[in-house]
Parts: structure tokens; sequence; C-alpha cells
């Protein structure tokens, strides 16, 4: 799956899971819509990471690599329960293409995909990490066109030009 996928949150953008069901940040841990999500996807694991000074240790450091551009070899996804930040992405042309995170929000980056995060002004958020399987958070820095993942995406991304 290579489509880079947003749902937003329901508040501000009226943002529905993919079956046109509401997803509910504050009821996350019962969210049957939430769950169908992760039985369709294959997301078996899960976490919480609250990204904020008082509450990750090294927070200068990871938020410095979190902000470097990378890539993954697996989907990224990351559900909003609290507060903001965002996701930026390289479009096809490479051109950085900015996405605001809130509370509600769930996004999920294709494997390969070229990315970064940062806070915004608030200095916190709190997210859910879906992985499938076993959590792998490894990330390559560009240059890294030689990782499969990308060759893949690359290849995703030849066909929406024809």
């Amino acid at each position: 799956m290579h489509n880079l996928l947003l749902l937003r949150n329901s508040t501000r953008h009226g943002k529905m899971d993919h079956s046109g069901s509401m997803l509910d940040a504050d009821q996350y841990e019962t969210d049957e819509h939430l769950a169908t999500i992760r039985s369709e996807r294959g997301y078996t694991y899960g976490d919480i990471i609250e990204i904020t000074p008082e509450k990750l240790p090294n927070y200068e450091q990871k938020i410095k690599t979190f902000f470097e551009e990378h890539i993954h070899l697996d989907e990224e996804i990351r559900y909003c329960l609290a507060g903001s930040g965002y996701f930026d992405v390289r479009d096809r042309d490479d051109k950085w293409i900015r996405i605001e995170m809130e509370k509600g929000d769930l996004i999920i980056l294709p494997a390969g995909i070229y990315h970064r995060f940062t806070l915004d002004e608030k200095n916190y958020i709190k997210a859910m990490r879906l992985f499938v399987g076993e959590p792998v958070w490894t990330p390559y820095n560009r240059p890294a066109e030689d990782k499969e993942a990308r060759q893949e995406y690359l290849k995703f991304l030849k066909t929406l030009a024809a």
C-alpha cells in the first residue's frame, strides 16, 4: 500500500474513517472504528508516545532526529490523541507539503516516502503508534534511494504520472 492516508478529526474537518465512520480520540481504547482500521490493515501492536520536554527522555536529541528527512521500510502510522504537530512529506516533485496534525487526526505514511516531524508552538503531542507485528522504528536518512521501500514508492509515483 503506497497511498498516504490522512483522516482528519471530526470537530475540525468532519473527519471520517475510510468506511464513513467517525473516529473518537477520547475513546481510542474502545473505538470500534479504530479497531476496524487496525484489523483491516493488520496493525497488531500499538503504543502511546508523548512528545514534550517533560515526558520524553533525551527530548532535544529525539526532536532533532524526528526532523531529519528520512524514510522507513514500513508504513508509519500515527493517531493524534492530544496536542498537535506537523508532518512534512515530499510530493512527487520533491517539494515539501506540510500536514498539520491535531487531536483526532490519523495519518498513514507509506513505506519509502521522505518525511519529517516537528511540534508546533505548543510543544506537545500525544500519539498512538501502530505497527504490523513487532514495532520497528528505524529511520533511514536521505539519501536512501538504495532501499527497496524507496524504490517501490518511486515506482508507485510513476504509475500516478502515467
